[in-house]
């Protein structure tokens, strides 16, 4: 009676043991892009009204996609300022530049106007391009991008990746970095 037992147990036990595996091969390692990898494309909505497709946008040069956690917490308002305030500096390269999240366009439009951020905020709502760039980060019961900002050529290939973003001088931590990268300057007139 008791090996009926066991064996019964057991049966009951493959349907999930079997949905563990088919999970296990369905569930997505995290990715994790490294300097010279293609930068994912996407076409994304943005707070100006617009959608912004990457691979467009690097016809006009460089782009550069600075990451945030949340529209309109602490660290990420002290970032948008910075490049807002500071902005000047970054125009100086021929780069287009974004912040992006996972919020919805409207939060990032309305966090755009009030912080006069004179730049696109995309929105990644379904979070696939946070995947896709391996900045999603687990805290607590939510899943948010982490600060990270990726900087890449003409030819889709990431030329950089800065992971300690330091929100207070974002902008001028920009700037510096299209300087050592060798991004031409906007020529003046």
């Amino acid at each position: 009676m008791r090996k009926l037992r066991l064996a019964i147990a057991g049966l009951a036990a493959l349907p999930f043991a079997l949905l563990g595996q088919f999970n296990a091969g369905e569930s997505e390692e995290q990715v994790t892009l490294e300097v010279g990898d293609d930068a994912p494309d996407f076409s994304l909505p943005a707070s100006d009204g617009n959608e912004y497709k990457l691979s467009e946008v690097l016809k006009d040069g460089p782009v550069v996609l600075a990451w945030f956690p949340k529209a309109d917490t602490p660290g990420c308002t002290a970032q948008c300022k910075s490049i807002a305030k500071n902005g000047d500096m970054i125009r100086e390269y021929k780069v287009t530049y974004f912040m992006i999240s996972v919020d919805t366009v409207e939060d990032n439009t309305k966090f755009a106007e009030k912080y006069s951020a004179d730049f696109p905020i995309l929105s990644d709502t379904t979070k696939e391009v946070a995947n896709e760039y391996g900045v999603l980060r687990t805290m607590g019961k939510y899943t948010i991008p982490a600060r990270d900002t990726f900087y890449i050529g003409t030819d889709g290939k990431i030329l950089k990746i800065e992971r300690n973003v330091k929100v207070n001088t974002a902008a001028e931590d920009m700037a510096a970095n299209l300087k050592e990268l060798n991004v031409d300057r906007v020529e003046s007139t």
